[in-house]
Formats: C-alpha cells, sequence, structure tokens
C-alpha cells in the first residue's frame, strides 16, 4: 500500500520564492496539495513560478515581501491571509551569503548577512507564529489550530566552513531560534524545526561547480556529489505533514554526510 503525505486545504507561505531552494519547496507543496504563497522581491520571477505551479493544477499567490523591512513582513503576510487565508505552514527560506576572510568583514557586510538570515527569518516566524498562537486560543478564527514552522538553516551553522563566517554564525543563530521557538510555541500546536542543506546545486553557484576550485570542493564530499533542490523534498514534507505533529524542535542535516 502506497503511503502519502496529504496537503490539501492547508496555505503555506515560501520566503525567498524566487529561486532555487524556494521555488522547488513551492512546487512541492503545491503538488502536495497545499495553497502556496510565494513571497520575494522579485515578484517577477514569482509571477512565472505562479503560472507554472497554476499550469500543473496547483493553487498559487504572489506577495512582495522584504524580509529586512518589518513593515513589509507585516504588509506581506496581512495580504497572503486577506487572499488565500490563515496560514498554516511557514517555509522560512531567505537567505544571502558573502565570501571572505573574517578580517576584511565589514559592518554592511555583516549587516547583509544577518539582517536576512537571523533578523528577517525571526521576525517572519514571530508575525506568523502570533496569527498561529490567535487561533490556537480561539481569538481568531481558523479551522486548523496549530501549525509548522521549518527555518532554514545550513550545514554552516552546524560546521563551520572557510571563508563564509559570518553566514555560519547567522545559520548557528537560526538553529538556536528554531530550538527556542519550538520550545515554547510547541505547546499550542505549533512544530518549529529546521533543515541544515550541504551544498546544492541552483542557479546561484551552478558555474561554481564546474570550476577546478569547485571540482575539488566536491572531491573532498563524501560521495563526490553535490545535491539537488529536490533531494530537500523528503524531509521538507515531512516536517510539514499533518502526521509530524511529535517532531517538534528536530533540527535535520541533508547534507549527504559532509558534516559527519
Amino acid at each position: 500500500m502506497a503511503y502519502t503525505l496529504d496537503l490539501s486545504g492547508r496555505v503555506a507561505l515560501i520566503t525567498g520564492a524566487s529561486g532555487g531552494l524556494g521555488e522547488q519547496f513551492a512546487k512541492t507543496l503545491a503538488n502536495a496539495g497545499a495553497a502556496v504563497v510565494l513571497a520575494s522581491r522579485r515578484t517577477d520571477r514569482l509571477m512565472a513560478l505562479r503560472a507554472h505551479i497554476e499550469a500543473e493544477g496547483g493553487d498559487a499567490h504572489v506577495v512582495a515581501l522584504d524580509v529586512t523591512d518589518l513593515a513589509s513582513i507585516k504588509a506581506a503576510i496581512a495580504h497572503a491571509e486577506t487572499e488565500v487565508g490563515a496560514i498554516d505552514i511557514l517555509i522560512n527560506n531567505s537567505g544571502v551569503s558573502t565570501t571572505q576572510r573574517l578580517q576584511d568583514v565589514s559592518e554592511e557586510d555583516y549587516d547583509f548577512v544577518f539582517d536576512t538570515n537571523t533578523k528577517g527569518a525571526f521576525f517572519v516566524a514571530q508575525e506568523v507564529a502570533k496569527r498561529m498562537l490567535a487561533r490556537a486560543k480561539g481569538a481568531a478564527p481558523g479551522t486548523y489550530v496549530g501549525g509548522r514552522i521549518v527555518n532554514i538553516a545550513s550545514m554552516a551553522g552546524l560546521k563551520v566552513l572557510p571563508q563564509i563566517g559570518v553566514y555560519c554564525m547567522s545559520k548557528a543563530a537560526v538553529v538556536q531560534m528554531t530550538k527556542a521557538m519550538a520550545m515554547e510555541w510547541g505547546r499550542f500546536g505549533i512544530n518549529v524545526n529546521a533543515i541544515c542543506p550541504g551544498y546544492i546545486d541552483t542557479e546561484i553557484n551552478h558555474h561554481h561547480w564546474q570550476t577546478e576550485q569547485g571540482q575539488k570542493l566536491i572531491n573532498m564530499l563524501p560521495r563526490k556529489r553535490v545535491g539537488q533542490p529536490a533531494d530537500l523534498d523528503a524531509v521538507l514534507m515531512m516536517l510539514c505533514a499533518n502526521e509530524s505533529h511529535f517532531i517538534n524542535g528536530a533540527v535535520i542535516a541533508a547534507d549527504d554526510g559532509f558534516g559527519v
């Protein structure tokens, strides 16, 4: 007998949905029956993704969101709920990085990474959770009490990597943030977990794997390969499923064994 995870009737908000992992997450959740809200600054890319999802029979909506702007966060989530309904699932995916030695990091570099990866992720989760908490306490309408928040951290939050020290720091903070949220919000049926992806081939880094440095890195990996965005589908679905109510505060490495 086949085992399926059905997200029909759920509303999922995906930040950073305009490309890379976010785009794949949106397609996966839509294929599972969720109504997906695509959020990013690059709304032109979101429109194309919405068209693709709708052509496949899915339900997709677009909101403009800058996670470094608290007013934008509040407006985007309010817009999403007005247009689609209460958010049941949050995929907290927006992220940026710089490459340099720590002694060369400027205040602007530091703020660029932390404002998106840590501060932005926190306030997006907080704004969504406030509404989930209100539903759990009977102070807001909604048929689904509780929720799923999946923070996209990184193996770099568990293992320090050279020349991206500030990124590692920001993602380590996301790991601790996940545990803190899970502890405070779990009793209200809100499950908060984190995925720590390893090296994944996306449009941003695709060219790197063809270079000498990229090939050298691949040869250092346990199975000498980089992942594809779809390689995260299984863990994503597990954490978003109605059946995952006993998984809370988990930090799951999906890195093909690199962190071992």
